[in-house]
């Protein structure tokens, strides 16, 4: 194991004014901490807190925060509150579904603390826009669900000179560490390159246990909170990562690596990640419609990608095709395109040859991410007129049939 440098910051924040009667008897179990006092209290009513995502981390270290204490929370989202949202983000309910998740959160807020400021930043975070946003604020916690986030909010950071607290969840297990550049290495040290599209699956693909959300999300609002007031040793140069099946903590140092390149500028994160920032649209031809296959019917080319609007066309037109479903059994309970079939993926291999061949096949799941896989190992069979559903059951939902549910 590498040798672990980091150093020990100062109290992030500086105390505001002293505190109202009222307010000390609200906090009177934390202040009765040992090394924590009403100065510790004051940095954090001083403290603005920027958070990416109103999800699952999100729903858990916000509230936190601001039951804590910290007098000013800010939270970058864009989504609204769906269904299968409310089994791990836990700040909304029943009565939000449809709502903007900033107006959930805020309301969640304001019903533990009204004396807490909420900042509603209603755009999607890019290298455009992150630098001045995080200007406002003293520290930045990312529970974002996608590694160009990750990337992107590190980098940030970095040249801010703001810490940076980072969590990950994925199924049974969780992820929790601090970079701040010049104090103990950064998110870039420890993953110095993101792994290939496709290989770690999305929440929504691989499934997350609420609890896991629970655990790393109040641990990142614990980071904060030491890093704001400077009391405990933060998670600089270690990440704690959690098993949900075990009930066990590991811990992992690391070190910053003195061959990697400063971080100077905001890049292409995308780009960097292996992912196009070209969105796919309905009403545009993708990048498989051209003339690259001319021998198959006019309207489809069995190239690598179909859109969810070309498969309505397709569908609608009675066009010859061979749709196979390669999700779960559970999942095509929720909602289906019809007519498919249900090839689930992990049975694939087994069941190959229940595949036409004469005809062009398209594979869909929930997002996209199963049927890419799916779909390469088709093209390395053979199946040359195969494609899969970009976006997904998802996308079709959103884009051609919301009767479907969206989960």
């Amino acid at each position: 194991m590498r040798e672990v440098s980091v150093s020990s910051p100062v109290p992030l924040v500086e105390p505001g004014a002293r505190l109202a009667p009222e307010r000390l008897a609200r906090y009177s179990r934390q202040l009765a901490l040992p090394g924590f006092d009403d100065v510790a209290q004051r940095r954090l009513a001083n403290a603005r807190v920027l958070v990416i995502g109103a999800g699952g981390l999100g729903s858990a270290s916000v509230p936190y925060l601001a039951s804590a204490g910290v007098g000013t929370i800010g939270v970058i989202d864009t989504d609204v509150v769906e269904l299968s949202n409310l089994h791990r983000q836990i700040v909304h309910g029943v009565a939000d579904i449809g709502r903007s998740k900033l107006d959930s959160i805020a309301d969640t807020v304001a019903g533990i603390d009204p004396a807490t400021t909420i900042i509603r930043h209603d755009v999607r975070v890019d290298s455009s826009n992150i630098l001045d946003i995080l200007a406002d604020y003293d520290v930045l916690l990312d529970g974002s669900d996608n590694f160009p986030t990750r990337y992107l909010a590190n980098d940030a950071a970095a040249l801010t000179g703001k810490p940076l607290v980072w969590g990950a969840i994925l199924q049974y297990h969780g992820q929790v560490g601090v970079a701040w550049a010049g104090h103990g290495p950064t998110y870039r040290d420890l993953f110095p390159t993101p792994p290939a599209p496709g290989t770690i699956p999305s929440c929504s693909e691989g499934g997350v246990l609420p609890s896991v959300c629970a655990v790393v999300g109040a641990i990142m609002g614990a980071e904060a909170i030491k890093l704001i007031t400077g009391i405990g040793r933060p998670l600089l140069g270690t990440v704690t990562t959690y098993d949900a099946l075990s009930g066990r903590f590991r811990e992992i140092d690391f070190a910053a690596d003195p061959d990697s390149s400063p971080i100077t500028e905001l890049i292409d994160y995308e780009a960097f990640c292996g992912i196009s920032s070209e969105p796919v649209r309905g009403d545009e031809k993708s990048a498989v419609g051209s003339d690259l296959e001319p021998n198959f019917e006019p309207g489809f080319d069995p190239g690598f990608e179909i859109d969810a609007r070309r498969l309505a066309d397709l569908l609608a037109d009675g066009d010859p095709i061979q749709l196979i479903d390669i999700r779960e059994p559970y999942e095509r309970a929720i909602a289906a395109i019809e007519p498919s079939e249900l090839i689930p993926l992990g049975t694939l291999v087994h069941r190959i040859d229940e595949i036409r061949r004469d005809i062009p096949v398209v594979l869909y799941c929930h997002t996209g991410v199963r049927s890419a896989s799916a779909l390469a190992f088709l093209r390395e069979s053979g199946f040359h007129n195969a494609s899969h559903l970009v976006g997904g059951i998802d996308s079709y939902s959103a884009t051609v049939s919301p009767a479907l549910v969206r989960y």
